[in-house]
């Protein structure tokens, strides 16, 4: 018997490996799918005019300067990018963040020069305070103690000059209790039914936010996140948490990070059904990004793997660094 010849009794009835011959014949079967206008780029907004400052530890994102931030999402649009998320990275800081409210800061006068000057664009703020805080922290302290209820009041106000500002969605990341109920109450009390809320539901206190924090530049200056930001052990108290935020106005829910919490991801979409984004975070696009300058893995192939990964996992939009470049390899 040669080879290539089979046994009568180990003839195969089913050979799954005909449906893999060929590119055409595995994109026929491909049960997941990727899109552009799957993606969010995050952009990180500065004051100033021209500037363009890479992150050193996240190699081909910048601080930018309202104008530059413009063209980078205009950009982003032409790749076929359909939303941004911004993150404001004001000059002046204090102890209680008061120009996370301001209608000059960086994020507003964005959101103000983006729907003026990027049609189409739909445009997402991020609201907490730990970009604009002294003390780097998440909200209102004293002594070591994040003051939940005194926050939220605080991302109120600066959720309320967002959507003056002309921002499509509001996005609370702080993971204070009752805040999405408390910003969607005041939204409708001031006209703003229109402007959705995409809430950080299952926020995961993680070591994977470092890249960010130097971005942002918002690392604590004492203690941690743990007292309001999970454990990452927990899934049952995500699914409240996603619960809750549900019953109190949350459009879109999201997890973050997305790969080392797929399966939070995955249990999310299943129980409730509802629109779920996913954060494919600083830390796991530096890792990637590291690895490439290394020669140890290939990048675009990682980059593509890596958001199938989370898309397979049940999210319905993917908020990544990778935006723009996984948007022209699609």
């Amino acid at each position: 018997m040669t080879r290539t010849q089979t046994p009568a009794a180990l003839a195969i009835t089913r050979r799954l490996r005909r449906l893999r011959r060929t590119p055409t014949l595995r994109a026929l079967v491909r049960e997941t799918r990727l899109s552009a206008d799957m993606f969010m780029l995050p952009l990180f907004v500065c004051e100033g005019e021209g500037v363009r400052r890479e992150v050193p530890s996240m190699p081909g994102v910048f601080n930018l300067s309202v104008d530059e931030a413009v063209k980078e999402a205009a950009a982003a649009k032409a790749d076929g990018v359909p939303a941004v998320i911004l993150f404001g990275i004001p000059t002046e800081k204090d102890d209680v963040g008061s120009t996370a409210a301001d209608p000059e800061a960086p994020v507003q006068t964005a959101v103000r020069a983006l729907k003026r000057e990027v049609p189409g664009l739909l445009v997402m703020t991020d609201v907490c305070l730990c970009e604009y805080t002294s003390h780097g922290d998440c909200g209102i302290v004293d002594g070591d103690e994040i003051l939940n209820d005194v926050t939220v009041r605080h991302l109120v106000q600066a959720a309320l000059s967002h959507a003056v500002a002309g921002a499509d969605f509001v996005a609370p990341s702080d993971m204070m209790d009752g805040r999405v109920g408390a910003i969607r109450t005041a939204l409708d009390e001031h006209g703003f039914q229109q402007i959705g809320i995409v809430s950080y539901a299952a926020k995961y206190c993680s070591g994977f936010y470092g890249p960010f924090r130097e971005a942002a530049d918002s690392t604590p200056q004492f203690g941690d996140r743990r007292s309001h930001q999970m454990d990452p052990a927990n899934v049952a108290e995500a699914l409240r948490e996603v619960e809750i935020d549900i019953a109190e106005g949350a459009d879109i829910v999201m997890v973050k990070p997305a790969v080392p919490y797929l399966d939070v991801l995955a249990k999310v979409k299943e129980r409730f059904g509802q629109p779920t984004a996913a954060y494919h975070v600083s830390g796991e696009y530096s890792m990637i990004k590291a690895a490439a300058e290394r020669g140890w893995i290939d990048e675009p192939r990682v980059m593509m793997e890596t958001l199938i990964s989370i898309r397979r996992a049940g999210a319905d939009m993917i908020l990544t660094y990778y935006a723009r470049e996984a948007a022209r390899a699609l």
